[in-house]
């Protein structure tokens, strides 16, 4: 365990480890309570810089830099499932490439939660750039959950605005280098009533091996509203009905 992946239950006879990647000004530990609905997984959360104990180091605003720090920086405890959720997904999918170029601890299943496929679509206006009431504002928009105790404690928003900042470049600024598609399957989760349309034949491109869709209530953090049914789905996704991978490659 290192600085950059955390965790709160060891499980000795996991079948996987399922490393989380959290989605824009998001934190490991929302992920770290799926431990007890997947007994049979080491549940990770990616401990990214700029958020919780991590709040003296910068955060990374450029793709390239952080899928690279990630890579050098966590050591993959092998079977490997990749779970992200928006951002979160692309920065997964980012660490899969670079594994797989590198040689390193390739991930069996890829699990990208509410992004759509690379190449994303230019940004016209972009989130990362607007003054600190208006950047706040519009995360409240694309959350649905208000913000007051952030914005009531100056320390907190101090360091809530330069995660979400940082966090929203990364998202506007990245730009997809086509390169060799993975190996493993890639399943796409989804809210039912996201206000895009996810599809997984635009992630097909990118792996060679098979690719499915699972909807689940709920909008884009269906992960929040309906977590029992995103559980459900991703235990289902990634595990037979006897607790084994569902793929193994």
């Amino acid at each position: 365990m290192t600085r950059w992946a955390v965790r709160r239950h060891r499980r000795q006879h996991a079948v996987a480890s399922l490393y989380c990647f959290p989605h824009a000004g998001g934190s490991p530990g929302e992920y770290l309570r799926w431990s007890d609905a997947l007994p049979e997984l080491q549940v990770w959360g990616v401990h990214l810089p700029g958020r919780t104990t991590r709040t003296a180091e910068p955060p990374f605003t450029r793709m390239e830099p952080l899928a690279d720090a990630v890579v050098s920086a966590v050591p993959f405890a092998e079977p490997v499932v990749f779970f992200g959720h928006s951002l979160g997904a692309l920065v997964a999918f980012e660490v899969a490439r670079r594994l797989r170029e590198r040689g390193g601890a390739r991930p069996v299943h890829l699990v990208v939660s509410s992004c759509p496929a690379p190449p994303l679509p230019p940004v016209r206006h972009p989130v990362h750039t607007l003054p600190d009431d208006e950047l706040l504002a519009e995360v409240e928009r694309r959350s649905g959950e208000p913000l007051g105790h952030i914005r009531a404690d100056p320390g907190l928003r101090a360091h809530a605005l330069a995660c979400y900042r940082a966090d929203f470049a990364v998202l506007e600024t990245y730009r997809f280098r086509p390169g060799d598609p993975l190996d493993c399957p890639i399943t796409v989760l989804a809210g039912a009533d996201e206000r895009w349309t996810p599809r997984a034949g635009d992630w097909a491109g990118h792996t060679r091996g098979p690719t499915e869709l699972r909807l689940v209530p709920g909008g884009h953090f269906h992960f929040r509203h309906s977590r029992a049914q995103t559980l459900r789905a991703l235990r289902e996704t990634v595990l037979t009905k006897k607790g084994e991978l569902r793929w193994t490659g």
